[in-house]
C-alpha cells in the first residue's frame, strides 16, 4: 500500500504536477504578464488576462543579501530578480547558494524548483519554489 502526502502550493501561480511550472496571468490586450490576481493591466489598464504558463529557466538580472528575515527563517539567503525564458520576470530565492556576492552569477543561468516549505499537522506538505544556479 502507498500513502501518498497531499501537497499544496504556496501560491496560487505555482502548478504542482509532473512537472510543476509557474503560470503567470497574460494581458490579452498588451501581452503584459503578472504573477497572481489582476484587475487591471499595469501596462495598458485593459481588464481581460488569460493563464499563460512561463518557461522554468531564466537569467539572474539582479540579487540581494537578506540577512535579517521574519522570525523561524534562516537568514541570510539569497533573494533574486529572474527573468524569464520567453518572457517574464520574477522575485524568488536561490536555492542551494552561499550568501556571498561571490558565489552569485549576475546573468547566470537558473531553473525552478520546489521544496517543502512546511507540513502541517495532518501531514500536507506545503510546496513553495525558488530557483537553482545552473553550472
Amino acid at each position: 500500500m502507498t500513502v501518498t502526502t497531499a501537497k499544496i502550493p504556496m501560491v496560487g501561480y505555482l502548478v504542482l504536477d509532473d512537472e510543476p511550472h509557474l503560470v503567470a496571468q497574460r494581458c490579452v490586450a498588451c501581452g503584459a504578464l503578472f504573477f497572481d490576481r489582476r484587475n487591471g493591466c499595469a501596462r495598458c489598464s485593459a481588464t481581460e488576462f488569460e493563464s499563460h504558463p512561463v518557461a522554468n529557466t531564466g537569467y539572474i538580472r539582479s540579487y540581494t543579501i537578506v540577512h535579517r528575515a521574519a522570525p523561524k527563517v534562516p537568514a541570510p539567503y539569497v533573494s533574486a530578480v529572474v527573468e524569464l525564458d520567453g518572457g517574464g520576470v520574477i522575485k524568488a530565492n536561490l536555492v542551494d547558494v552561499r550568501p556571498d556576492p561571490d558565489a552569485v552569477n549576475i546573468g547566470g543561468r537558473v531553473r525552478l524548483t520546489t521544496f517543502v516549505a512546511g507540513v502541517d499537522d495532518d501531514g500536507t506538505e506545503a510546496v513553495a519554489f525558488g530557483y537553482i544556479q545552473e553550472q
